[in-house]
């Protein structure tokens, strides 16, 4: 009986590895330009880095933070810190939630909701949420200041106006990137354009839009801290105040309360968005 000998296998094709750097390559120039900018921004900028690590700077600095020591903790300070970190903690809450309803309404007319939609509101209304959240926080501020008056008014209007320019951009990507195929089947049978967004869009990108909000909330606590130094209330009226007075162990407990409020939250709120995602 004779055996039939099968051809030895070839050898498995390997490619070579991709070079460091082709001109077909879009991700190495784009590469190349961001180090080209980084180089030309330390070589534009006075950075006095030799000063920067002298003994002397370090002693000054070792003398300011030892000012910050011991921390006050009386009981009439720590109340009023609670009141300030109890105000910072509302005014985020209350700007990311108009924020995100306003946010959302905007992302509406800001994206297409299927292929061959024509949204027309979609340029005009972009351009809208870009010009929102193109001015900071603190310019917001400053701003309302005028209308509003000083306190947490115009830290949250500030907070909100910003914010909306972020979610509503968020918002837009998420609806526009949702999976046709719901819709698409809804509104063969006939279905409305809102009924389909409400029924199709909406259930799929809930839990998304809900961890943007989430995210953005723990930004506005940092945010909301600082609002305060232009007279908007919260923690970092407090803050202003004090340094300004060079009270720096009221600072100290300041700042300390400003470290412990975002940690909290930053830890709810990324359990909370863990939770949505899974």
């Amino acid at each position: 009986m004779h055996t039939m000998k099968h051809p030895p296998a070839a050898n498995p094709p390997y490619k070579l590895p991709p070079r460091l750097f082709s001109a077909r390559c879009k991700a190495c120039w784009f590469t190349a330009a961001m180090v080209a900018l980084v180089i030309a921004s330390f070589w534009s900028l006075d950075l006095q880095w030799g000063q920067f690590f002298s003994m002397e700077a370090a002693q000054s600095m070792g003398r300011f933070l030892g000012e910050f020591f011991p921390p006050d903790t009386s009981r009439e300070f720590l109340i009023k810190v609670a009141i300030g970190a109890w105000e910072t903690l509302a005014m985020s809450a209350l700007g990311t939630a108009l924020a995100a309803l306003a946010g959302l309404a905007l992302a509406l007319p800001a994206s297409r909701l299927f292929g061959d939609q024509t949204a027309w509101a979609r340029t005009p209304t972009r351009l809208a949420l870009n010009a929102l959240r193109s001015i900071p926080e603190l310019v917001w501020a400053a701003l309302l200041l005028i209308s509003a008056g000083l306190g947490p008014f115009a830290g949250t209007l500030a907070l909100a106006f910003h914010t909306t320019g972020v979610l509503g951009r968020l918002f837009a990507e998420a609806i526009e990137n949702a999976p046709p195929g719901p819709g698409t089947a809804l509104r063969t049978h006939g279905v409305g354009t809102v009924r389909v967004f409400l029924y199709a869009t909406l259930p799929q990108v809930l839990p998304q839009l809900m961890s943007y909000t989430l995210y953005r909330w723990e930004n506005n606590i940092r945010a909301a801290a600082v609002l305060g130094v232009v007279g908007a209330g919260g923690l970092g009226q407090l803050l202003a105040f004090h340094m300004g007075l060079f009270q720096m162990n009221k600072t100290a407990t300041i700042l300390g309360a400003m470290l412990l409020m975002v940690a909290v939250v930053d830890a709810a709120s990324h359990g909370a968005r863990r939770w949505l995602t899974r």
